[in-house]
């Protein structure tokens, strides 16, 4: 991403960047290569469409003596018209081929973002639960949106830029060389006097826009904070208003004070800058008037006029060139954020020699299985239980004690630290990630809905699902009627995660897309808990069927789910402490009785 810039564009490190400037290494430069390998047809031509471009560009410069000295001096109306006439061919042939140049240069810059955003894309699809758990969204975004964005101008105008200016400074000081040692070396010495001063007016003006900046966001800061629905309501409920507007002037004063001294430096620096540009030219005028009147040198009136003019065209790519390492280190980072994110390894993936699931049942066993998010701290010790095929597990237990962690190790969300979990008789580890979570139904407490319509997300479970199978599946989740009810039918908008709809509205669906699936198992994870009694019922109304004719597993807390339940397990830190049928476990005086009293119970007027 770019950094701070001064003036005349000129960019500058902060101190973090120089801090973190990353190690440049033969292994690091071959793999940027490697990107721009498949298009190096394309690259050759933009190489020479610049060789092309920058030597016709400075043509018309060096044509410009003539024109003085043949045309004008010389009095010769046919050499002038010729002269202009090709000078104005030059021009528009340098202007075309940029053209073509900024063509391939945005082609190439494209096609490599697209190569690298997909390779993310899918990268970080094989990505483990436990990498969107830990990881900053923002980041992830960012690497996938600014950083490869960012790719594009190092290709368009890093890449270019250097060979562009390059080219130009070594023909523009060949050319004077060729008009004049003498005055050539004089205007290599008049270069650094506009160089120098520029670069620390340069840096005043980048370090005052930087605090005006650092004071902008503090100004922002007090803003969102004061200002939003819930600040304001806090702000009011402490009578802290007076408090907040001193903060906020005092900080509006500040930025105020450095925003004038970043202008009136702004106001020094072109006042300088002015100056110090018309120094090398009349440097070269004064010079080369001397060698004209007092040596008879053989030079002419055009000939410094093209030297005034090359040296004018070598202030731009000297004062470029001077920033290839400030470039070269934000290019090489952006890189390596980019190449962080692409080595870091899927912890979840098919095994080699993994097998397709087929035919599958349903039947789940877990073996001896502990597990821990960070390998410290055990979130389940030693769990074992069977699941056979068509019956169903309700799983109980207080809150934190593990129960989700159970389920989501069967579709692999995580795998197990020990122990095995099996599917069918084999070890899910064993499957092949894709055939193993086609079997698996998940429906979760928090339903994620695209924005679409309800069709559009039954079809994500299914997308070659026909009409008839989508009614049906809409029928099973109880959630039929409403379609009806619609006047768009399945092609009722849903909004943005699913906001048109209830809470039970949009587990219901859930219900249907998981259904339409057809999985061996079907797996709710506290599907009623953050629901009404009304939407909770007509949940339950849909659930208590499945759970009859499929494999099922139960997250639960509703006592009807539970009593329909073949086995009941009673989960607390992390261990099975309890298992059997309700009747078994209510009058045992253990952690599910305690449950019962404290929250099945609860239940029993709405049953």
């Amino acid at each position: 991403m770019p950094g701070p810039r001064g003036p005349m564009g000129r960019s500058y490190l902060t101190d973090e960047e120089k801090k973190n400037a990353p190690k440049v290494t033969p292994a690091l430069l071959k793999r940027i290569l490697s990107y721009l390998r498949p298009y190096w047809r394309q690259l050759l031509l933009v190489l020479l469409c610049i060789a092309v471009s920058s030597v016709c560009g400075l043509f018309p410069a060096i044509l410009t003596g003539r024109i003085i000295d043949e045309g004008l001096i010389g009095r010769n109306l046919e050499a002038l018209i010729r002269l202009i006439l090709i000078t104005l061919l030059l021009n528009l042939g340098s202007n075309l081929i940029n053209v073509g140049q900024n063509y391939l240069n945005s082609w190439i810059a494209q096609h490599i973002s697209y190569d690298m955003r997909n390779q993310m894309y899918r990268h970080l699809q094989k990505m483990s639960q436990r990498f969107f758990t830990t990881a900053n969204q923002g980041d992830i975004i960012t690497r996938m949106t600014s950083d490869i964005s960012g790719v594009e101008s190092v290709i368009t105008n890093t890449f270019t830029s250097i060979l562009s200016n390059a080219i130009t400074l070594v023909v523009a000081v060949i050319a004077m060389f060729q008009k004049s040692w003498i005055l050539a070396l004089v205007g290599m010495v008049a270069v650094p006097l506009f160089i120098l001063p520029t670069r620390v007016a340069g840096k005043t003006r980048w370090k005052l826009a930087g605090e005006a900046q650092a004071c902008n966001d503090e100004i922002n800061g007090i803003l969102n904070e004061t200002l939003s629905v819930s600040g304001q309501l806090l702000v009011k409920l402490f009578g802290r208003e007076d408090r907040e507007y001193a903060r906020y002037r005092e900080a509006n004063g500040r930025m105020i004070r450095l925003n004038i001294r970043e202008r009136m430096a702004g106001r020094w620096f072109f006042m300088l800058l002015s100056t110090l540009t018309n120094v090398g030219p009349m440097l070269l005028y004064l010079v080369g008037g001397i060698l004209i009147m007092r040596y008879d040198s053989s030079l002419t009136v055009g000939d410094i006029t093209v030297l005034v003019s090359l040296l004018s065209r070598m202030y731009g790519p000297v004062n470029s060139l001077l920033n290839i390492q400030v470039d070269w280190i934000r290019s090489m980072a952006m890189f390596t954020r980019i190449f962080e994110y692409y080595d870091m390894k899927a912890e979840i993936d098919d095994r080699p020699g993994a097998k397709e699931l087929t035919n599958a049942k349903g039947e789940v066993r877990f073996e001896h299985v502990r597990f821990s998010y960070d390998g410290e701290r055990d979130i389940l010790k030693d769990i074992s239980f069977t699941l056979k095929s068509g019956d169903c597990v309700a799983i109980v237990g207080p809150s934190g004690s593990g129960k989700s962690t159970i389920v989501n190790l069967i579709p692999r969300l995580w795998d197990v630290s020990s122990g095995s979990v099996t599917f069918d008789g084999t070890d899910v580890r064993d499957l092949t990630l894709h055939s193993l979570r086609d079997e698996i139904g998940v429906v979760t407490q928090e339903t994620y809905l695209f924005n679409g319509t309800i069709r559009e997300n039954l079809l994500y479970a299914k997308p070659e699902a026909t009409e008839e199978e989508m009614l049906a599946a809409c029928r099973q989740a109880n959630i039929l009627d409403f379609i009806e009810q619609q006047p768009d039918g399945l092609d009722t908008m849903v909004g943005n995660r699913g906001l048109k709809l209830s809470g039970g509205e949009k587990q219901r669906i859930s219900i249907a897309r998981a259904l339409l699936k057809d999985p061996a198992l079907l797996i709710f994870d506290e599907a009623t808990s953050a629901l009404d009694s009304i939407s909770e019922a007509a949940i339950q109304a849909a659930i208590n069927p499945l759970i009859e004719e499929r494999t099922s597993i139960l997250i639960a807390h509703r006592l009807s789910t539970i009593l329909a339940a073949d086995e009941i397990l009673v989960v607390r830190d992390g261990r099975i402490v309890e298992r059997g049928t309700h009747k078994e476990l209510v009058g045992a005086g253990g952690t599910y009785q305690e449950l019962y009293e404290t929250q099945f119970s609860k239940a029993i007027d709405m049953e």
